[in-house]
Parts: C-alpha cells; structure tokens; sequence
C-alpha cells in the first residue's frame, strides 16, 4: 500500500505516518474486504444446510406421515447437540487455530446434511438433526471470535453485521433455490424432492470446508496479504481493546459472572424469534395462499431482501453514535411488533409486511447483540464467553420450534405461536437496558 510518507520501519512504528487516520481506515478497509466477504459465503451455507429443513417439511411431513409435532421436535434437536459442544468448539478454535477448525467443521457437518436422504423414521430424523448440531456447534461464535483477533470493539458492531447478513442472504438465495429444487427434481431418478434438497445444498459447505484451507489465516501475523505497518496497526489496537476486557481466571469465576448470564438471556430471546422465523417462514407462506412450492421460496425471499437493507444501516449506525443497547432493543420491538400482527391479517401481500417487518428486526437485533459480550470479553475467556453464551442462549432454537409445533398442534392454528414468539422477544428487549450503558458503549 502506497502512503503520502516513508514507510515505517520494520519495528511496526506507524506514528510517523502523515495521515495516521487514513491508514487505519484504509487498513481495516482491506482486511473487511479480504475476511467479511468470504465468511459470509461459508455461514450462508452453514445457515442453509440448517434451515433448509423448514423447507424439506412441504413434501416430508407427507412422505413420511410426521406431525408438527414431530418436525418441531426434530427442528430443534438440533441445537441439543449445538449447546453440548459448542464451548469445546470454541475453545478448541482458541488452541489449534481458526483455519483448520473451521474447515472441520463445514466438511462434517456437509457430510451429515446429505445423509438427510436416508431418512424414514422420527427416530432417523432425531438422530441426524442433533449429530447436524454437534457437527456444526462453534462455527458462529467461532467466526465471532475470529473477527476479535482483527477488529477492536470501536469498529466490530459494523463487521458483525456484514457477515450476519448471511441470514438473510441464505433466505434470498436459499428460498428461491429450495423451491425451485422441490418443483423440479420431484421423482428424478426415483427420489423425492425433498431429498435432492439436502443433497444439492450440502455441495455447496462441502467446496467452501476445502476453500478455508487455502484461503483464510489463522491471525494477524500469519497474513501474508498484510504489510508490516499494516499488522503492527492491527496488533495494537486489539491489544489496547483487549486492555479494558474482563480476563476471568478461574471456571468458577468464570460462571459466577452475571453478566453472562444476562447476555444469554437477551439473546436466548433474539434466538427463539429468529428460529421462530426461519422454521415456519415457508409455512406461513402457504398458509397466507400459496401453494406451489417454487413460488413459497420465491415469496419468502422477500423478508430476507428486507432484512439485508436493515442490517448495514443499523450497524453503521452503532458505529457511528457508539451506542449499543437501544440498537439492539428497537429492532427487537419492531420484530415483536410484526409477529403479533401477522395472525391478525390474511392474504399473501399483509403476511408478506409483517414477515418482512419482523425478520427485518429480528436479524438485525441478531448481529447487534454480539456487540455487547465481545465489548466485556477478551482471550481465552473470549472464547469460552462468546460459545457459552450462544450455547445457552442457542437452547431456543430447540425451544422456539418445539413449543410452535405443539401450539400449531394443540390449536389448529398458528397464532397462539407467533404471540409466544413475540411475548418473549418484549421481554428480551426489556432485558437489554440491565447491562451498564458504560460497560458497552465503546
């Protein structure tokens, strides 16, 4: 990179720098451009290969004579095996580095989705979806732990939300491909829709697991697309951030942690309202009037495409007035807001609005909440925070389909639901102004 001034010495001095601002800016412009893009391509297919069950249920739930109840259960199982190796995934990513944890954990987990194809049983389907959960436990908070090594608390909230636009990303791409799939491959070669769906859209984990290898670094030293100036910026700035950060010395004092406790619970209502979306977005889909599967994927993009509108904006926005917790709790209320209209409504274009409005809010409260553990938390009690954290807090994504199903079962109808889902979600942003503006607001 090119400067107005002589290149600093070797040592990693950058003061002599005639425009020290502009170098930084360029700088973590550079490693945005380099680490942000190429993560989110691997959690959207993360997110699709875990989701992508809501739309497998169209045709299953058929085939195979389950109940709601059933693909609840089974849609949620998957985070019982999340939550169980979560924290030794990431303190794992911690010790052996994050390039080849990372790809071990996209290659199985790839692996596992595609053996979906032999499912015929409840019990098959349970057994899969929690070995799904273990193989994929700690990739995201892995990656939120990776962007700490590169990114100071001052500028994580506007990274975070980049790379958790791959939610809606995978809504947009994934919606649209998954209908597509289940209209066009029913009966090829004698199999069902449903399970060209988790064939085709393993392949694409399966090739990104391979590309981590020869693609991302383990840290700022190992990058060899950094100059020397460049990584010493870098260094210092998330060791200066790391200076004022919690370093917990014992398990005990480690889990004595209120704080923590508190951040699982925010969160614990963020997860449940996001899964709450994902799991029965296409089904909400139908029922408003749409029947062919292909146009239930092209109709439930459109909250997604809202969602990746709101996200940069929201996240700059952090940035800009440093200020976190009422850019976490005012998404979530527009979230809650959404999900107890859409039962009062009827037609494809009103659920449409309110599924946008709330999935809109819902993701966006998703990427901004990361913005308070990872601005108390730094080291090795980084690692063991963030995965306890969205380990616990991860507890809804087994809760929010399990109890959906069993109200959509025990009602006949999907509206005392979606109240459950935004009666916690209220409760979630009320929870948010308990953590100390000060301790976050960096």
């Amino acid at each position: 990179m090119k400067t107005k001034a002589t290149a600093p010495s070797m040592t990693g001095d950058v003061t002599s720098l005639a425009d020290p601002a502009s170098f930084e800016s360029k700088t973590y412009a550079k490693v945005g451009r380099r680490l942000i893009p190429f993560l989110m391509l691997c959690y959207l297919g993360a997110y699709l290969d875990r989701v992508n069950v809501g739309f497998a249920k169209l045709q299953m739930l058929n085939d195979l004579r389950f109940s709601e109840t059933v693909y609840g259960f089974g849609a949620g199982i998957f985070f019982l095996g999340y939550f169980l190796f979560e924290v030794p995934s990431n303190l794992m990513l911690h010790k052996v580095g994050a390039r080849n944890w990372l790809a071990r954990i996209m290659l199985t987990w790839a692996v596992i989705s595609a053996c979906f194809v032999f499912v015929k049983s409840p019990t098959t389907f349970y057994v899969l979806r929690f070995l799904l959960g273990v193989a994929e436990a700690g990739f995201a908070p892995g990656v939120i732990l990776y962007l700490t090594y590169w990114f100071p608390s001052a500028r994580r909230a506007k990274a975070l939300s980049l790379f958790f636009m791959a939610i809606p990303l995978a809504g947009i791409v994934g919606g649209p491909l998954s209908g597509y799939i289940l209209h066009a491959f029913q009966g090829v070669h004698g199999l069902a829709g449903w399970k060209w769906l988790f064939i085709l859209e393993a392949l694409p984990s399966l090739l990104l697991g391979v590309a981590i290898l020869l693609y991302l670094d383990n840290g700022i030293a190992a990058a060899k697309w950094l100059t020397d100036p460049e990584k010493a910026l870098l260094a210092r700035n998330v060791a200066n951030d790391n200076a004022h950060k919690v370093a917990h010395v014992s398990i005990r004092s480690f889990i004595g942690d209120r704080r923590l406790w508190l951040m699982a619970a925010i969160y614990f209502c963020v997860v449940l309202g996001q899964y709450g979306l994902t799991f029965w977005l296409p089904t909400i889909i139908r029922k408003s009037g749409v029947a062919d599967p292909l146009w239930v994927g092209v109709f439930t993009a459109i909250p997604y495409l809202c969602a990746i509108i709101a996200l940069p904006l929201v996240g700059a926005s952090a940035d800009r007035h440093r200020e976190r917790r009422l850019h976490l709790a005012i998404p979530m209320l527009v979230s809650a807001a959404g999900f107890a209209t859409l039962p009062m409504l009827g037609g494809v274009g009103a659920s449409l609005v309110c599924v946008s409005v709330a999935a809109a809010g819902i993701l966006a409260s998703s990427s901004q909440f990361w913005s308070l553990p990872t601005a108390l938390l730094g080291g090795m009690s980084a690692a063991a925070g963030i995965a306890a954290v969205n380990c616990f807090a991860n507890l809804a994504g087994f809760f929010s389909p399990a109890i959906v199903g069993w109200l959509n079962d025990l009602t006949g109808k999907s509206t005392a639901g979606l109240i459950f889902i935004s009666v916690a979600i209220v409760i979630g942003a009320g929870l948010v102004f308990l953590v100390p503006a000060k301790t976050v607001n960096r």
